[in-house]
């Protein structure tokens, strides 16, 4: 019986908390390398990810503003935690708690990312889902795209200034 692509976005992806969801981008985000796992929980294969964007599995409900901020930190040669909602290729979920890194070439150079991932805790995910949603819904409110970043972002930025802490402190507050 096929799953219909309502029904699909409603099933979640799990994943032992002992596996290692493991990839590697160039400086593009094109991937480079993906590990039996990444495949198996995006439900495609190794020949269908290696070139492609890193952002095939992204899940729309994510918030633009998180991926803006860890572009911008991975630019910038720093690591980052994150949490992250995929969607799988017959439109499943599953949520990670990601570790991103700069990999650097022999002049220092970045010249790729690798991140790896692991199963969140549920009691995290109480707390990060509801402020995701406020962040796409200050997003998807604005008509222009540009502007709705803004606005997340500094919503965002607001929320962890009243907390004292930088988003991965944030992650890590969590508790992992």
């Amino acid at each position: 019986m096929n799953t219909s692509p309502t029904e699909a976005a409603e099933q979640e992806i799990s994943f032992l908390p002992d596996e290692i969801i493991v990839s590697k981008t160039d400086k593009t985000g094109k991937l480079v390398y993906a590990n039996d796992v990444f495949c198996r929980v995006a439900e495609m294969t190794t020949k269908e990810v290696i070139g492609k964007p890193h952002n095939i599995i992204r899940h729309p409900d994510m918030p633009r503003a998180v991926f803006d901020l860890l572009w911008e930190t991975i630019s910038q040669g720093e690591e980052i935690f994150a949490y992250v909602k995929n969607r799988s290729k017959t439109g499943k979920y599953y949520w990670v708690i990601a570790h991103v890194t700069p990999s650097f070439d022999l002049n220092g150079q970045i010249d790729g990312y690798h991140s790896t991932r692991r199963t969140p805790k549920k009691s995290a995910l109480e707390k990060v889902i509801p402020l995701y949603n406020e962040l796409r819904d200050i997003e998807q409110r604005v008509e222009s795209k540009r502007d709705g970043l803004g606005q997340s972002r500094s919503h965002l930025q607001h929320k962890l200034d009243e907390s004292n802490m930088t988003y991965s402190e944030f992650v890590w507050a969590l508790g992992n």
